[in-house]
């Protein structure tokens, strides 16, 4: 989901007054009975319907401020988009625009929300993004208490069977808007949708049946990924309050830049640096590759950006109809010395007036500089 300030359209700093204004003009837009025609319109209703429930809230608020979804109660969850166990106050106010909460009277019993999404960026070597790893992905999360092994409820004690709802977490109510007669079905206010009750709530995890805290999981990247890849972890993410489902991670990859090489789809460049003379009269020299050295065969005459290509020796197809890998591509670069003694200015002298070609005559030699003198 995206930031709750966000869907609401408000800064950080927002007052509490400022929140509920913004709601309420999000909630008039996106109601979905008036936009009939949009599909999106109910899933963009309940995010915001969500952020108010958790901005307006106080102590939620800081919660979410300082955590995030993962420090709120049931966060994530489609049930606890409404009437939550803070007092119903976006029912209230669903009731004052439209005659009630939303859910179209089709949701089965919801118990327990499933916890939220989490994402966490992982910085990874070049070669780790060519070849494959495992790595350890560290995020801030909620994990089941093992005080009350995720119930919620105080050693010793057990939840009860909310009457409000008969255990189901759902209520349905009929409501007379601007709009017609609406049927809906939405969350319990009394238990909140999980369909039940705790009187003596763990003071380990003050009855949400899950804490917060930090943990490590070792990621299996896949050989080929890019920078930007992103890894989905089904079942690593938030736990839900009192026994809820978990939910996924998603790891989005950075990858390093390399020294040598850059990638160009699943092929690899790099650059092969040679002399004037070996350009002209041909060599062989030995390349580091990724895999090890290859010989480069150096034919007389190349020029200056010929490309020597080998096969097989770039990055691993990844979940495409291919299988194998890219190429390696090595350009040829000819490095011009910009130092020269006076033997080899002298050389390459002769080797121009032999071609017919001008160059700068002038002798910087110690000869040269007295001839000079007295010419």
């Amino acid at each position: 989901m995206a930031d709750f300030y966000e869907l609401l359209g408000v800064s950080r700093g927002a007052s509490a007054d400022d929140i509920k204004k913004a709601y309420r003009r999000r909630a008039r837009e996106l109601h979905p009975d008036a936009n009939p025609d949009d599909p999106t319109a109910e899933d963009r209703f309940k995010e915001v319907a969500r952020a108010y429930e958790v901005l307006s809230d106080t102590d939620q608020r800081a919660r979410y401020d300082q955590f995030g979804e993962a420090g709120l109660g049931g966060a994530g969850g489609q049930g606890d988009f409404f009437g939550g166990g803070g007092g119903g106050g976006i029912n209230d106010i669903f009731e004052a625009f439209f005659g009630g909460g939303f859910g179209g009277g089709q949701r089965g019993p919801s118990g327990p929300p499933r916890g939220q999404d989490l994402e966490v960026v992982a910085d990874i070597a070049f070669e780790q993004a060519v070849f494959g790893a495992n790595i350890p992905v560290s995020v801030r999360t909620a994990s089941v208490c093992d005080t009350c092994s995720a119930t919620g409820a105080a050693p010793g004690t057990s939840a009860t069977t909310c009457a409000g709802c008969q255990g189901t977490g759902q209520v349905r109510r009929v409501r007379q808007s601007l709009l017609g007669q609406m049927v809906t079905s939405g969350p319990c206010n009394q238990c909140g949708g999980v369909g039940q009750l705790i009187a003596s709530p763990c003071t380990t995890c003050r009855g949400e049946g899950r804490v917060i805290g930090e943990k490590t999981y070792n990621v299996d990247v896949p050989a080929g990924v890019d920078n930007g890849s992103t890894l989905r972890l089904s079942g690593r993410g938030a736990v839900g309050p009192r026994g809820g489902g978990t939910g996924d991670l998603y790891v989005h990859l950075r990858v390093a830049e390399h020294d040598r090489f850059v990638r160009d789809g699943d092929d690899l460049v790099g650059d092969l640096v040679v002399s004037v003379a070996q350009a002209a009269l041909g060599t062989e020299i030995e390349f580091e590759t990724l895999d090890g050295t290859e010989t480069v065969a150096v034919p007389a005459g190349s020029q200056y950006g010929k490309v020597f290509v080998f096969r097989g020796k770039g990055v691993p197809h990844l979940n495409g109809r291919r299988t194998g890998r890219g190429d390696l591509r090595v350009v040829l670069r000819i490095e011009v010395p910009t130092k020269l003694t006076e033997k080899e200015a002298e050389l390459l002298r002769a080797f121009a007036a032999a071609r017919g070609e001008s160059v700068n005559d002038t002798d910087h030699s110690l000869l040269g500089r007295i001839k000079s003198a007295f010419s």
